[in-house]
């Protein structure tokens, strides 16, 4: 059997055209008549004739609901991202068979109930209050002018003062996200493969490639949908591609799933070199290109850099009246 993808200067690669080609297949020998709607199907299509998940599905209905397609056919385990995109209607399915049944017109299983996504933000706290950090009085100030501005911001102070806790706080008193963003950032944690389609706000679940995706997450998933601004907190032993992003196949990296919210280094001085120099241009621009000899994938990176350090042997920390130990904070534009 021949199958031929077109357009072929078009780069493909991935299980999502599994679903597609059998489609194709069925078309050609007969089994499906001819759809009276369009439909984009995208599916990983499993040797038993189930469907797995795929990444990315949240483009791929903006990109159906943008050329004016009747609907989108994923699978199952997929539909919670798809139902985020308005205007398009989202029809799950479990196997081969349950695909078969719809475009043959014989299924009235209807169609996956979009998301209200203003309400689903509404309705999702911080998962940490600001309010929940006690003393360092100057230091929430300053990041608090940091929060308002989106200023950079570095924290200089011993173990134990609460650098770390008063970072993965910021986003609560950060501006709540608005629609645009929520779905912005939605679809890069879809591109990446890390949404659970959880009904309830759950943090979203660290990836296991290894150093750089050891801390988890501070940012919420409610239905399918990113619902707080994200904090990504990489080990200072993260390669530069966990931190920009990479791969044989381009995938964002923590500077992309840190977009629109904070990216935390602790232990900055720990962070080789080289992994530092790559931030420069992200910092500039909000986003960063990922390279390769077949072509280039350019990621979103706009996020508010929040670094951490312990004195040096040299600069003690001093204390303040009731003998506690204190930090300094600086900006950073």
């Amino acid at each position: 059997i021949l199958v031929n993808l077109a357009p072929a200067d078009t780069k493909k690669e991935g299980p999502v055209y599994d679903l597609p080609i059998a489609v194709g297949l069925l078309t050609a020998s007969g089994v499906l008549t001819e759809p009276g709607r369009r439909f984009l199907i995208a599916g990983e299509l499993a040797l038993d004739g189930s469907l797995r998940p795929v990444k990315g599905v949240i483009a791929m209905a903006t990109l159906a609901r943008d050329l004016g397609l009747d609907g989108v056919i994923v699978p199952a385990a997929n539909a919670h991202e798809a139902a985020v995109v308005e205007g398009i209607d989202v029809h799950a399915a479990g196997t081969l068979a349950d695909v078969v049944s719809l475009l043959n017109g014989v299924s009235d299983v209807p169609p996956v109930p979009s998301l209200d996504v203003a309400s689903l933000l509404r309705s999702s706290p911080a998962p940490i209050d600001f309010a929940e950090v006690r003393g360092q009085e100057s230091v929430k100030r300053a990041l608090t002018i940091a929060a308002a501005g989106q200023h950079n911001v570095l924290m200089l102070g011993p173990a134990g003062t609460g650098k770390t806790m008063m970072a993965r706080a910021l986003p609560g008193i950060m501006p709540a996200m608005g629609v645009d963003e929520a779905l912005h950032v939605t679809r890069v944690y879809s591109a990446a493969g890390r949404l659970t389609g959880a009904r309830t706000a759950v943090p979203v679940p660290a990836g296991d490639e290894g150093p750089g995706d050891g801390e988890p997450a501070s940012s919420a998933e409610l239905g399918g949908l990113i619902t707080t601004r994200p904090v990504r907190a990489p080990h200072h032993t993260a390669s530069s591609a966990a931190v920009i992003g990479g791969g044989i196949v381009p995938r964002p990296g923590e500077i992309s799933l840190a977009h629109r919210g904070v990216l935390f280094l602790d232990e900055l001085p720990e962070f080789p070199r080289a992994v530092l120099d790559t931030l420069r241009q992200p910092l500039e621009s909000g986003d960063v290109t990922i390279s390769r000899a077949h072509g280039s994938v350019t990621f979103p990176a706009r996020f508010m850099l929040v670094a951490a350090m312990n004195p040096t042997a040299k600069g003690d920390m001093p204390t303040d009246a009731a003998g506690q130990r204190a930090m300094a904070c600086k900006f950073g534009c």
